[in-house]
């Protein structure tokens, strides 16, 4: 694939063909890493959540087979941040960057060809391990080249591709259910879209040569409890979302009264996702990074209950507006705030946050279904996730707030 080139491959071309590359603008760069996390996140890991009622209903899933499968993706995902934080990938980044992002659009089509649970879990675990190398390759890129130019500031606005990334792929997928088109292809729909986006990405994050970057971006860093408090507290919000995020569609399909909602209630989430990553870090200017980290993960928290507690559509909109207006913004706060606190280490930073947030994506989903199938509902928890989310705020708000303040 000679269009896939790494950093270290661009260094060996001429000066005069890189030197043009060298200055991509910072726009471009912002939008290819909106693109870039639209496609690993949005579609790659998201797009299950839309697509899971109609494989419920053709392939009579349990919520515990459902939740299986979600946890397999984010397995996937945990190991794949673990791998990519090693040091040995750094000077590769662009390359490694658009490598996942077609192997994610690759397994995204190929769940259209099976309906064993087991190839459902093969393909959902590399496609969460690509989902990984994605996220932490474009966020750690994208940071860096940004900070080069001056635009640190931007560094938040490509995290807003992972909102579009689900409202653009709910909107597909409820557009094909609505004609009645099979869920296998909704899977392939969704992956030439994620196709498209690579080409997209390739061109908007051009390769260069990154110098003493890489190096100085990727040092090892040392941890101390600010930063350790931070992981787990991320570890603790991928457990608190994630039961939501994964089940709010069949939650609302289950439900006579909120049925009609179900073409639009994962649109919502994308839609209040966009401008969550500015608010939030308007916030986060305005109070202090660790204390709009901890805010953010108390509201998400209301969301999480008002999915369940309040068995109604305005019960159902709430917290698909709460879940979408929160989770990215929390994504952003968390991963911006452990760079701060490790200086210099950015893949490895990034790498160590992702795997401990795919930790509690891993049991979330398994926990949910299990509880699902023993007490029919989602309540218990949905409780037990809104506490996670608590106690991710209160970690956040005594342990880290003020080291951050100082940062």
């Amino acid at each position: 694939m000679g269009w896939i080139k790494s950093d270290h491959e661009e260094r060996k071309q001429p000066m005069n063909s890189t030197r043009a590359l060298e200055h991509a603008h910072p726009i471009a760069l912002a939008i290819g890493g909106a693109i870039a996390l639209a496609s690993a996140m949005g579609i790659g890991r998201f797009v299950y959540t839309p697509i899971l009622p109609e494989m419920v209903a053709a392939l009579h899933l349990t919520a515990s087979e459902a939740g299986l499968i979600a946890s397999a993706n984010f397995a996937g995902y945990l190991i794949g941040a673990l791998v990519a934080a090693a040091h040995v990938f750094a000077p590769h980044r662009r390359g490694w960057m658009l490598g996942a992002l077609l192997i994610s659009a690759l397994t995204t089509g190929a769940m259209a060809a099976t309906d064993s649970l087991v190839a459902f879990l093969l393909l959902r675990f590399l496609s969460g391990f690509a989902s990984a190398f994605a996220l932490v390759f474009t966020s750690s890129l994208v940071l860096d080249r940004l900070s080069a130019a001056g635009r640190s500031h931007m560094a938040g606005h490509q995290f807003a591709g992972v909102g579009a990334g689900i409202a653009v792929s709910a909107i597909l997928v409820a557009q094909l259910t609505a004609h009645h088109v099979a869920w296998q292809w909704q899977w392939i729909a969704t992956a030439l879209l994620s196709l498209v986006a690579v080409f997209a990405v390739a061109a908007l994050i051009p390769a260069r040569r990154e110098g003493g970057g890489v190096a100085a971006a990727n040092r090892n860093g040392g941890i101390g409890s600010p930063l350790a408090a931070l992981i787990l507290a991320y570890g603790l919000f991928g457990f608190g979302y994630v039961i939501t995020a994964t089940f709010l569609v069949q939650l609302v399909r289950t439900s006579s009264e909120m049925a009609p909602l179900e073409p639009f209630i994962w649109v919502i989430v994308g839609l209040a996702g966009i401008p969550s990553v500015a608010l939030w870090a308007a916030i986060g200017r305005r109070i202090g990074l660790g204390h709009g980290y901890a805010l953010a993960c108390l509201v998400e928290a209301a969301g999480v209950l008002s999915s369940v507690l309040w068995n109604a559509p305005a019960g159902a909109i709430l917290a698909a507006i709460l879940l979408g207006g929160t989770f990215v913004g929390i994504t952003v706060l968390g991963l911006v705030g452990a760079r701060r606190l490790a200086t210099g280490a950015a893949s490895r930073i990034i790498g160590l946050m992702t795997a401990s947030f795919g930790l509690g994506q891993i049991i979330g989903p398994i926990f949910a279904g299990w509880m699902h199938d023993l007490t029919g509902t989602f309540l218990l928890p949905s409780v037990a996730a809104a506490a996670a989310l608590v106690l991710a705020a209160a970690l956040v708000w005594w342990l880290s707030a003020e080291a951050l303040r100082r940062a």
